[in-house]
């Protein structure tokens, strides 16, 4: 075999070429959809007031539940999600909380009949319950999926009337119960408590979400007296403070004075912390425990998935909750997987528009944006995630994103890159900063599907 060669190898050759290079990649950035699509409001002071008229918000219409050697209990401050317990004294409380025992169920187990005493009130610890109603003409009709930590009937039991619909599992779990008889003797040692409880009975008392009355008048005739009012607003408007995803990025003059070319060397990492702030940014309005609008969203506004997986009927409520002006759906990506192969086993496939230069599925006309920031609870792979749909805008009464107006050392809209100087290492500091928040406006802006399942799959054949 002759090895001579007769040309100049590739290998050689290449000495002599320059490669095309690309700026470096970043297998983290997404398209951040949720950013791309929420309104943002410059604020000037750093701080955005959100004035509403007064309401009456008791609480998340939650009983947090925690676990004591193998058996589950019932917090005892939470207690004063029911409203006649919110000035309770804590004795009181931790009283009522021994009084809870636990029961579990299986599948399809009936918990509680319409009609029946309403002797116990029920709290869920873990599981899916449906309440279910006889319809005027005798027919079967769902209310309402309660799920972890929801209780039920808070009003037949504090009236001691019969329970006004049914109670069937889907799901195997465990609840905790409260007999009556723990409520009556409390109230029968407390005057105060007694007086709570019976103007609660009587539909006297402050309901969840309730707003403060505006007095009117129509459809009348002739020269009435009209009725004067006013429109209250809340003491205490919530306010949004920026905040912030910060690091320090450090570059070497070496590199910087040697390396620039043909790539900016300082343009290349800034731009890729950038990207990196930018994702925590969009994890940050969805989770954060204080102003994420996963945990932003109210008691009422709240839905449990029907069967787990993600279904168009499960979507069709969300868009009941928030149907004023629906803007976009936010979903991770498997859960929209999910409601795809729900779609497809109906029937019945969602419709595909282009926003933002992407193909993304609709369900009535709604977008579904994807993002890899929605939470997973109990595991990855098996776990449960949720579901939101938001209304958008400040004329809208929707969600916004907020940021500053103006920043020192700008870079981007809300993001500033600021020179710290060279140290005796010879290494420029810069620190980078991103301010950002979100608020809801009113509370029917968002709504979330809760306990959604992603794993299920179905045989086409």
């Amino acid at each position: 075999m002759n090895d001579q060669r007769m040309t100049l190898s590739p290998d050689t050759a290449r000495q002599l070429a320059t490669a095309t290079k690309t700026v470096p990649q970043m297998r983290g950035v997404t398209p951040r959809y949720l950013l791309r699509a929420l309104p943002w409001v410059d604020v000037a002071s750093g701080v955005y007031r959100v004035n509403r008229r007064r309401s009456f918000i008791l609480g998340d219409d939650r009983i947090s539940t925690y676990d004591e050697d193998g058996t589950p209990r019932v917090v005892a401050g939470d207690l004063r999600e029911l409203p006649y317990l919110r000035d309770a004294e804590d004795a009181a409380l931790d009283e009522l909380a021994a009084a809870f025992t636990p029961v579990t169920f299986d599948a399809g187990q009936v918990l509680v009949q319409e009609g029946d005493p309403a002797d116990r009130l029920w709290v869920l610890v873990q599981g899916r319950a449906e309440k279910r109603v006889t319809g005027r003409y005798g027919e079967d009709a769902l209310l309402e999926v309660a799920g972890d930590n929801q209780f039920f009937d808070l009003d037949a039991w504090t009236r001691g009337e019969p329970m006004p619909y049914r109670v069937k599992a889907l799901t195997p779990g465990t609840a905790l119960c409260a007999d009556r008889a723990a409520l009556t003797r409390l109230t029968s040692r407390d005057d105060r408590l007694r007086e709570a409880t019976d103007m609660f009975a009587s539909g006297e008392g402050v309901r969840p979400g309730s707003e403060a009355p505006i007095d009117l008048c129509s459809g009348h005739v002739g020269e009435v007296e009209l009725p004067g009012t006013y429109v209250d607003y809340e003491d205490a408007p919530r306010e949004y403070h920026m905040s912030l995803a910060q690091t320090v990025l450090r570059v070497h003059t070496r590199v910087a004075d040697l390396y620039n070319g043909p790539i900016d060397q300082t343009r290349a990492q800034a731009n890729l912390t950038a990207q990196a702030l930018r994702e925590r940014q969009e994890a940050a309005l969805l989770n954060h425990p204080e102003f994420g609008l996963v945990n932003n969203v109210s008691a009422g506004q709240r839905v449990q998935s029907r069967t787990g997986s993600p279904t168009p009927d499960d979507l069709d409520e969300l868009l009941a909750r928030v149907w004023k002006q629906p803007g976009y759906f936010v979903a991770h990506p498997r859960a929209i997987a999910a409601f795809g192969r729900e779609c497809t086993r109906r029937g019945v496939p969602p419709v595909t528009d282009n926003r933002f230069g992407s193909p993304l599925l609709t369900w009535r006309g709604v977008p579904l944006l994807p993002s890899d920031k929605m939470r997973f609870s109990g595991g990855g792979a098996v776990g449960t995630t949720e579901i939101l749909l938001m209304r958008l805008g400040e004329a809208e009464q929707g969600v916004v994103g907020l940021r500053p107006s103006a920043v020192p050392d700008e870079m981007e809209p809300g993001l500033s890159m600021r020179n710290m100087g060279v140290d005796q290492k010879g290494i420029t500091s810069y620190l980078m900063t991103a301010y950002f928040n979100t608020a809801v406006l009113v509370e029917d802006a968002i709504a979330v599907l809760q306990n959604v399942e992603v794993s299920t799959y179905h045989d086409y054949s």
